[in-house]
């Protein structure tokens, strides 16, 4: 595993928390799974069993929406923790009005100081073409801007794009090859 953190990157449906799973699996360490997702409907219920299926036991799954900077400040030195993923925890912040960057300020401070290793899952949505609407539109911006500040910080960056992970940025993790 290499530190910092790992950003994990791709499209929607690409295989990047197969990926990330991946790598916390190959890591030897505790397993900690932050979901920031928020159950509103049966099509995301399934999708939330889903990945607790692929997951499998062993994993202890800590729910936060919003505080993901808690959860990240309160791992541990022999754990590592997947935060799957910033693509809704950035949603869930734009849906409340929050001030955004002091959210991914608070969030990027918790990630430099954290003991333990981390694995952070994000979509990558400046590939597309320019939404209709003002709120998805001002979503794509801020992804983006929440995206380069991860990945200016992390000290490896995998893309994924059909299920294969290519290297953006630092070495090749083992579990990768």
């Amino acid at each position: 595993m290499c530190s910092p953190f790992t950003l994990v990157l791709g499209g929607a449906s690409s295989g990047k928390s197969d990926i990330a799973e991946k790598l916390c699996f190959h890591s030897g360490l505790d397993r900690v799974y932050l979901a920031s997702s928020q159950v509103y409907d049966d099509e995301m219920r399934t999708k939330v069993e889903q990945h607790r299926t692929n997951r499998g036991p062993n994993w202890r799954t800590i729910e936060e929406p919003f505080r993901a900077d808690q959860v990240i400040l309160a791992a541990k030195a022999h754990q590592i923790l997947l935060f799957d993923c910033a693509t809704l925890w950035l949603t869930n912040h734009i849906l409340a009005d929050h001030d955004i960057d002091r959210e991914t300020a608070t969030l990027l401070t918790a990630l430099k100081t954290c003991p333990a290793q981390v694995v952070i899952v994000s979509n990558e949505v400046g590939q597309g073409i320019v939404p209709e609407n003002a709120l998805a539109r001002r979503f794509r911006v801020e992804q983006g801007r929440l995206n380069r500040r991860l990945a200016a910080e992390a000290g490896t960056v995998v893309g994924v794009m059909a299920g294969l992970p290519f290297m953006l940025k630092g070495e090749r993790p083992e579990a990768l090859t």
